[in-house]
């Protein structure tokens, strides 16, 4: 059977959260296309409504809506698929279709109606809690940057104190 990976983001808070269906879960998804309605009672959300704003397949190939078929290579512009260069460059990129089948591996969702228990609840995060990445991690390390003037001037003082040495 299908097992998706789920990202879904919460646009009031500007979080998002991962969910991975399997099986009898996953079947309110196949068929669906890009910017299709889902209810969330089929995968333990209940309330919560959300909309299919893309995915990507198990090669990691986006999904483009308005694309029919499984996997294509189209020549596009900068948009899905292909962030673009100078003005007018066009590349030709493999991208997936919009309608969700069982090789799609990652689906991008979005809540539009929200139900009785906040996202965090759900996912067992309380409602204060910071989600930490490792950039996160590696910023608290580092000691601060100092301006390139202060860097002089404390050079300077060093430079200083060992004359008077």
């Amino acid at each position: 059977m299908a097992s998706f990976k789920l990202c879904i983001s919460d646009p009031s808070t500007g979080r998002s959260y991962q969910k991975e269906v399997k099986d009898n879960m996953a079947t309110p998804f196949i068929g669906l296309n890009i910017g299709e309605s889902v209810k969330g009672d089929g995968f333990e959300m209940n309330g919560y409504e959300f909309q299919v704003t893309g995915g990507s397949d198990y090669c990691g190939f986006p999904m483009r809506r308005g694309i029919l078929g499984q996997r294509k290579k189209i020549t596009i512009y900068a948009g899905i698929g292909f962030r673009g260069g100078l003005k007018g460059i066009k590349r030709r990129k493999t991208i997936c279709g919009h309608k969700i089948h069982e090789r799609i591996s990652q689906i991008n969702l979005k809540v539009v109606k929200e139900g009785p228990k906040k996202l965090n609840e759900l996912f067992g995060m309380p409602e204060g809690e910071k989600n930490i990445t490792a950039a996160d991690e590696k910023q608290e390390d580092k000691p601060e940057k100092k301006a390139a003037g202060q860097k002089q001037a404390d050079d300077q003082k060093a430079g200083d104190k060992k004359d008077n040495l």
